[in-house]
């Protein structure tokens, strides 16, 4: 019962293109996935979310939403905008952990960064760490950006989920440059080294447009097994 919590340094780093590499190439080895998104925020009813986005491109992997909200906020603020309440921390770990029970590895994506609230007063932290509790393999995957920037922010990330006694797997750029500038070249170098773990990789800018069939065959050469 494998649990992967994906975050990110902040919001918009490509968190969900990660998502589906790693389920996309989970898939091809024969396992089952499933991917929990426990609050999305800024779709409406009906509107496709991250999700949708990870089932077309990695292909058929169960996915469950714990809450959907239509404000591009971070959860606990899209709730009290909307006026209405989101599902507690037990009611999120039951989730994760019923998806989990059926399948060899579960994703958890979360919102924006780690210690975003995910409910009242909550966040991925306190999920990860109720379902490690709970007898769940518990690990991170950071995704961060590729240039100037993100040594300090990828750097805070990871030490958040060290000092909660939480394991992580490692860092992935969500979005590697056509032409990397100095900058991005050189974080290949110090984000390990100022992180203390290792870099799994970098996904080529634009991935996303892939037509899926060619996401699905060239995902494994971009992230390193998990």
């Amino acid at each position: 019962m494998r649990v992967i919590a994906v975050t990110g340094t902040d919001t918009g780093v490509g968190k969900t293109l990660v998502t589906a590499v790693i389920a996309a190439e989970q898939l091809a080895r024969g396992r089952s996935v499933a991917v929990v998104k426990p609050a999305q925020t800024g779709v409406g009813p009906g509107e496709d979310g991250d999700l949708a986005e990870v089932r077309r491109l990695a292909g058929e992997v169960s996915v469950h939403e714990g809450a959907r909200l239509p404000d591009p906020l971070a959860p606990d603020a899209a709730a009290r905008v909307a006026g209405t309440d989101l599902p507690g921390l037990e009611d999120q770990s039951r989730l994760v952990a019923a998806a989990a029970a059926d399948h060899d590895l579960t994703l958890v994506e979360g919102s924006g960064g780690v210690l975003v609230n995910l409910g009242v007063r909550w966040n991925l932290l306190d999920l990860a760490e109720r379902l490690q509790r709970q007898g769940h393999e518990v690990t991170f995957v950071v995704v961060a950006r590729a240039g100037l920037g993100t040594l300090n922010h990828t750097a805070l990330t990871v030490h958040a989920i060290a000092a909660r006694g939480l394991a992580v797997d490692g860092i992935v750029i969500g979005s590697w440059p056509e032409r990397p500038g100095l900058a991005a070249d050189q974080n290949l170098v110090d984000l390990p080294l100022l992180t203390g773990v290792p870099l799994l990789g970098r996904i080529p800018e634009g991935a996303g447009r892939l037509p899926a069939p060619v996401f699905r065959r060239e995902c494994p050469t971009w992230v390193t097994r998990l």
